[in-house]
């Protein structure tokens, strides 16, 4: 298949928009939200229309409250966030952000988290993380217990790892653009992200590692099909499927991102370029990987 024949531009590909996103992560950083470095977030809803963003922006800035962070929420209403409020404070972004009598703005919701809280939170989602990669090596390792020949099942599980990373960093460098040039907050939402592709990658990683390992069973025998060969036929079985069955999440997600709630727009975005680059690792990346280590082998 054109793809093993063609293994080192696509592992060049994926090493480029790899170093891509690390220098996008490092050069523009992430806009913390205030579930990770506390803060205060506010609700409300309009009676009438909402008044647009640009004419509330300057009218907010003069309360001299640090950075605020206006989202629209529904058909009339925006979520602030901003650093913790005092209660006067608190009043004067409410009487800010109303359009007087005729288009009051009221508070349908006001939540303080402190900077323990947030402390708290960061810590759980980091650990959450490496409990989640702990658990998918494991669960590798188990899996491809029993193969031993041309590849170890060690090794099986280290590439599979590296898709991992793989198909996480991509995403969160284009998150580290988006969080720069139009203010996505790297909140819960986005270790949940994170997560889920951890999750979606993975499977469809170890469906087409499944496939190569049975029929590496059945030519076994036959030492005239070389490891290589082995490899492109599985991947002319099962990227077909998995191709699709990606695709039709990803149409999903995309309707949520054009459709779906302002809150959950980088979310869906997250989600959708993680499974196109989890797609995208598992029959363009892991397998050729796969190859490489075979050929690293037999020159040894």
């Amino acid at each position: 298949m054109f793809i093993v024949k063609y293994k080192k531009i696509f592992l060049s590909i994926s090493a480029v928009l790899v170093l891509l996103s690390i220098i996008s992560m490092f050069y523009f950083g992430f806009n913390v939200g205030i579930d990770f470095k506390g803060g205060a977030l506010t609700e409300v809803a309009y009676e009438n229309d909402r008044p647009a963003k640009e004419d509330l922006a300057p009218v907010i800035e003069k309360l001299n409250i640090g950075s605020v962070l206006l989202q629209p929420t529904g058909d009339k209403g925006y979520i602030i966030k901003s650093r913790d409020l005092d209660e006067n404070e608190h009043l004067l972004l409410l009487q800010a952000l109303s359009g007087g009598e005729k288009n009051e703005a009221k508070e349908t919701n006001f939540n303080s988290i402190g900077p323990s809280v947030g402390a708290e939170l960061t810590r759980k989602a980091i650990i959450s993380v490496i409990l989640v990669s702990l658990a998918i090596i494991c669960f590798i390792a188990f899996a491809f217990r029993k193969v031993s020949k041309p590849v170890s099942s060690w090794k099986y599980g280290l590439i599979a790892v590296v898709a991992l990373l793989h198909d996480v960093i991509i995403p969160s460098g284009i998150f580290a653009l988006l969080s720069h040039f139009y203010g996505a907050e790297l909140d819960t939402l986005f270790v949940v992200a994170v997560l889920t592709i951890l999750g979606l990658s993975v499977s469809d990683t170890i469906v087409i590692f499944d496939r190569i390992r049975e029929n590496s069973k059945e030519q076994n025998d036959n030492r005239q099909t070389d490891f290589k060969t082995i490899v492109g036929s599985s991947l002319d079985q099962s990227f077909v499927r998995s191709i699709a069955t990606s695709m039709t999440v990803i149409l999903v997600l995309l309707a949520l991102v054009f459709f779906g709630p302002e809150s959950t727009k980088y979310f869906a975005l997250m989600l959708t370029a993680g499974m196109f680059f989890g797609t995208y690792s598992s029959i363009f990346l892991a397998s050729p990987l796969l190859v490489l280590v075979e050929e690293t082998q037999k020159k040894k």
